[in-house]
């Protein structure tokens, strides 16, 4: 039976810059940084959550680098959490913005991948 999902794969192009991005500007934690071929792996986790993010492009793949990401992002408090990222310098493309069915941001990594982030109910 299928639990989950183990991590989402974001392709990036600097892996140095983006684990800075992800570690020091949005606060995930290491769990695995080892030789993986021309690359690293690279798996980061979220704190109390139990799916991760890998940073990491297969070959052939280079050009997802700077697309949208069809992944969303949750927070418990969107507007703080726009606060704290831009003020870490997170270029945000789109501020919060409320829709009947919720709220959300898009905001852009390192890498120019762009993420939703919206607030969990």
């Amino acid at each position: 039976m299928i639990r989950g999902v183990k991590f989402v794969s974001v392709p990036v192009r600097d892996q140095d810059r983006a684990l800075e991005f992800w570690t020091e500007t949005v606060g995930l934690r290491v769990l695995t940084d080892q030789p993986m071929g021309a690359q690293r792996w690279i798996e980061l986790s979220f704190p109390g959550a139990d799916t991760g993010l890998v940073l990491f492009t297969p070959e052939g793949h280079e050009d997802r680098i700077g697309s949208f990401m069809n992944t969303s992002l949750w927070c418990d408090d969107l507007d703080r959490t726009h606060a704290e990222l831009a003020a870490k310098g997170v270029e945000f493309t789109r501020p919060p913005t409320k829709e009947p069915w919720g709220s959300y941001a898009i905001f852009a990594d390192s890498e120019g991948n762009k993420f939703v982030l919206s607030a969990r109910p």
